[in-house]
């Protein structure tokens, strides 16, 4: 039986995984910080089938802890500070956690068990102020937040590690991917939360910032099986993950409010306050490497992925 670890295993992506890999017959242990208050929402139904470790990125004696007790075949580092908006009031914080916990982790498996397969979450937040379109694995690195600088850091590192101590490490650097397990934070969940509650009569408006930035937008649990094609690989390498096409925010808040049936011209107001310091125009990532290299496909329209978020926030308001 194979065993992975995995960061991050409470949040949207790190519940995908855990489902794929417990399909996959893995035995599952997950990295769980201390928090004052649990937040098992994602996982909930697969709960009694993790083993949890106690440990934090910020802090490697813990992580050196958790490799030893989990002896992992595969280790999936998913934990971050993940809101790029955050990371403007919490820059340093964002470093040591998106940054330098890749480094911890790393180093962890490099003295316990570095015969283990590891994955890095990078991002199109990596690229930032682009310098060509679409975005492949080869395009230059210009970030434009904390978080953007702190993962390039984290995906560089990764780059050494591979390099200098012949770990099996590689980086999936994927676009926005989201689902109805996505934060409320994030601007999808937030327009089609913003629909279900408008829908049901508890709000009447919608705040958003620039409705012309454009994304990459595919569905988190199509994007997690490329993370573990990537470690199933001969040889460890770096791959794009993301759909190939774009939609702007309008897009996305004229099918949310479509799909019940709302004008949505009547609810949403463009808000300055949520404009980015810097704002990222245009990723739009190109699949064609991970396509060929690890026949990985995006399954999940973008249409579809936004109606399917849309009816499980109705759902959860009892529309």
């Amino acid at each position: 039986m194979k065993r992975a670890l995995i960061t991050g295993i409470t949040g949207q992506d790190g519940s995908y995984l855990a489902e794929l890999l417990l399909d996959k017959g893995y035995k599952i242990y997950g990295l769980k910080r201390r928090t004052s208050t649990e937040n098992y929402e994602n996982i909930k139904h697969i709960l009694n089938e993790i083993e949890f470790i106690s440990g934090d990125l910020s802090d490697l004696s813990s992580l050196i802890q958790a490799v030893k007790l989990s002896k992992p075949d595969e280790v999936y580092n998913l934990g971050a500070q993940s809101f790029v908006a955050d990371s403007w009031p919490q820059p340093v914080y964002t470093a040591e956690v998106t940054g330098l916990g890749v480094l911890n982790i790393l180093e962890a498996v490099k003295m316990v068990k570095s015969d283990a397969r590891f994955y890095q979450a990078s991002s199109s937040e990596m690229y930032g102020k682009v310098v060509e379109t679409p975005q492949k694995e080869t395009t230059p690195f210009y970030p434009r937040s904390p978080y953007g600088a702190a993962k390039v850091f984290g995906h560089w590192i990764t780059v050494n590690y591979r390099e200098s101590y012949d770990l099996f490490a590689c980086s999936g650097i994927l676009f926005n991917h989201e689902s109805p397990r996505r934060g409320i934070q994030f601007v999808t969940r937030k327009v089609t939360d913003a629909v279900a509650r408008i829908k049901c009569g508890l709000q009447t408006e919608l705040r958003l910032g620039n409705l012309d930035a454009k994304r990459d937008w595919g569905f988190a649990g199509d994007y997690v099986k490329a993370m573990w094609l990537m470690l199933q690989q001969e040889k460890p390498d770096d791959f794009v993950v993301a759909t190939g096409k774009t939609n702007t925010v309008r897009e996305l808040v004229e099918i949310a409010f479509n799909h019940v049936g709302l004008k949505w011209e009547d609810h949403v107001i463009q808000d300055p306050a949520f404009m980015r310091p810097a704002e990222v125009d245009l990723l739009l990532g190109d699949p064609q490497k991970a396509k060929k290299e690890l026949k990985w496909e995006p399954k999940v329209t973008f249409e579809d992925l936004i109606k399917m978020m849309v009816e499980h926030d109705l759902k959860k308001y009892g529309e």
